[in-house]
């Protein structure tokens, strides 16, 4: 049963890519290569630039994420190149691989034992991580909706009518928001640990919380920038709009756990902007895939060689890792938990 329980999300995943492909086909049906060729040539070089700007706020934000986890644990003498580089590389293979509990988790295991972290801290790290961005999200998210609660029938074609309701996303809005202040609140006042299974969830210091709400959304919001400046001036239906079907096209793609999000990311993002011309909306959809997924996806494999070949060098030549300044595992402290004796990486971003 629990080899069967392993491939069921892959096939979910692949399906998910089968279905959308199937339905974008439909949608583009009718538009050539030279046509979205010469949408992408009439993106301005200014534009170009910006969405390269927006793509390094993104995963600049990203790195910072592995920074307030490694604060949280209380983890010292880390450099932030170290910081940055892992946490480049490993959303940088999640992202594309989709496999998250595998690619995020095994890099940053490699990369931070290497520093001296165990394997609690790392779990603890990846969990507080996946927690940020979900954070960003739905506070991102909740703020959308409730401002502008009629974008959701942008996709309508694609919702039950009740959920593409106004009345009904306000109320999903304010669900959202109301979810973040309370973990606002509980941050604050210290409120009692949730236990999950085998997890303890303990609100973090509220200085952690404080850099946790600044850079999650500065992620999403950087990463629906490389979007809106590939998007044509004219027409152009303004950056919240633009955020807020990033924000429904990214989260159903990670939700139908579809390796990079193929097809799927394409199909809600086209559906829900009728007001643009598709080839210009697709030029943008393909530049936002290969600044934020496809050129970071090959520049990770590089460094997760490099990194590789210098750990194997080290044993070859017997080199023992010094730990640096690392404090022994959260058991009692602040964080996310886990029970020593059974450590499960549940979710990684």
């Amino acid at each position: 049963m629990k080899k069967i329980k392993e491939f069921i999300w892959p096939v979910i995943g692949l399906g998910a890519v089968v279905v959308s492909v199937y339905l974008l086909w439909h949608l583009l049906k009718g538009l050539s290569f030279a046509d979205v060729k010469a949408s992408l040539a009439a993106i301005p070089p200014h534009r170009y630039a910006l969405a390269v700007a927006s793509t390094l706020v993104a995963y600049g934000a990203l790195a910072w994420y592995d920074r307030i986890a490694l604060l949280h644990l209380g983890v010292k003498g880390i450099s932030w190149l170290f910081v940055s580089v892992c946490s480049f590389t490993t959303y940088a293979l999640s992202h594309n691989i989709g496999a998250s509990v595998f690619s995020g988790a095994v890099v940053r295991y490699r990369a931070y034992t290497s520093k001296g972290l165990t394997a609690p801290q790392v779990a603890v790290l990846v969990a507080l991580c996946s927690f940020t961005f979900g954070l960003g999200t739905a506070f991102l998210g909740g703020l959308v909706l409730v401002l502008e609660p009629e974008l959701l029938q942008r996709v309508a074609s694609l919702l039950p009518p009740v959920l593409a309701s106004p009345t009904t996303a306000r109320l999903v809005g304010f669900g959202l928001l109301g979810f973040v202040a309370l973990y606002v609140v509980g941050s604050i006042l210290h409120f009692r640990p949730l236990h999950v299974r085998s997890f303890k969830i303990e609100y973090p210091r509220p200085n952690i919380m404080g850099r946790q709400l600044i850079a999650a959304p500065l992620e999403l919001l950087g990463a629906a920038g490389i979007i809106y400046f590939a998007l044509p001036e004219a027409g152009n239906p303004g950056f919240l709009v633009v955020l807020a079907v990033f924000l429904a096209s990214f989260s159903v793609a990670l939700v139908s756990n579809a390796p990079g999000g193929i097809g799927v990311f394409e199909l809600v993002f086209i559906t829900a902007m009728p007001d643009l011309p598709k080839t210009d909306v697709l030029a943008a959809v393909l530049i936002f895939r290969l600044f934020y997924l496809l050129i970071p996806f090959a520049l990770a494999i590089g460094v997760v060689l490099l990194f590789e070949r210098g750990r194997l060098a080290d044993a070859l030549r017997g080199k023992a890792q010094s730990p640096g300044n690392v404090p022994p595992p959260p058991v009692d402290g602040p964080g996310i938990t886990p029970n020593l004796t059974d450590v499960k990486v549940r979710k990684a971003v």
